[in-house]
């Protein structure tokens, strides 16, 4: 019987690219979204799936998505906490506002989601959770302390419960994304985007789909013993031991 694959912010970007490529690797798929309803109809539509639409940052939504994908595909198997957002400012320029949103979407839904799925897979000894962290989340940002410190976050967040839960079948695993091509990058001035680029070893923006292959990657079973880690693909941008 087919895996069921939930994957926050699934029906754009990184997101739908994982969607995508979960699909072609035999699960079945919910793809959550936030707001923009026409992209998660196509992004349905043209992948066989169903989107559901709820604010991850709220744990009562969460809770009653979880639940409509249990009626619908049955438990889930696969978890990848995708959802995020930005908010920039320098700090010195930063509202409460932009802080407190940032913060509830990227770091928080991932508490909210976790929690709600967790018990279930350890009742069934088997999980994968792949949470999307950021390369800014390992070397900060300026203009960006509100989502480097959730991407940061995410990160010790995924090396704790992956010890909780290594036992159980679990596995907990982060993925840090560089620079990818996708519309926010692309909506990034031309010469700010050339900048960029000339900071990348390999040359080039990554594409969602080599996300995506890290996220089939991990959710597989050749992964089965890798735990608690950190995958960065940055094309060599920012490289850490």
């Amino acid at each position: 019987m087919a895996k069921v694959a939930l994957v926050t912010g699934g029906t754009r970007g990184i997101g739908r690219s994982i969607t995508e490529r979960l699909v072609k690797d035999g699960y079945k798929v919910a793809a959550n979204y936030a707001g923009n309803a026409e992209a998660a109809g196509k992004c349905a539509a043209e992948l066989g799936v169903k989107a559901y639409q709820w604010d991850v940052g709220d744990y009562d939504a969460c809770a009653a998505g979880i639940a409509e994908i249990g009626k619908d595909l049955g438990p889930i198997d696969i978890l990848v906490n995708n959802a995020g957002i930005t908010r920039d400012a320098t700090l010195h320029r930063m509202t409460r506002q932009q802080w407190d949103d940032v913060i509830r979407v990227d770091l928080t839904s991932a508490f909210n989601l976790c929690r709600l799925t967790i018990e279930g897979m350890r009742e069934r000894n088997f999980g994968r959770i792949i949470n999307i962290s950021s390369i800014n989340g390992q070397k900060g940002q300026i203009g960006q302390v509100n989502y480097s410190a959730a991407k940061a976050g995410l990160i010790g967040f995924t090396k704790a419960l992956a010890q909780e839960n290594a036992k159980k079948g679990i596995t907990v695993n982060v993925i840090c994304p560089g620079y990818i091509d996708t519309e926010m990058v692309q909506a990034v001035p031309e010469k700010v985007l050339e900048g960029i680029i000339a900071t990348i070893p390999v040359g080039r923006l990554g594409k969602a789909e080599e996300i995506a292959g890290c996220v089939s990657f991990l959710a597989g079973s050749d992964a089965g013993f890798i735990t608690g880690a950190t995958l960065t693909a940055n094309g060599g941008q920012y490289i850490t031991g």
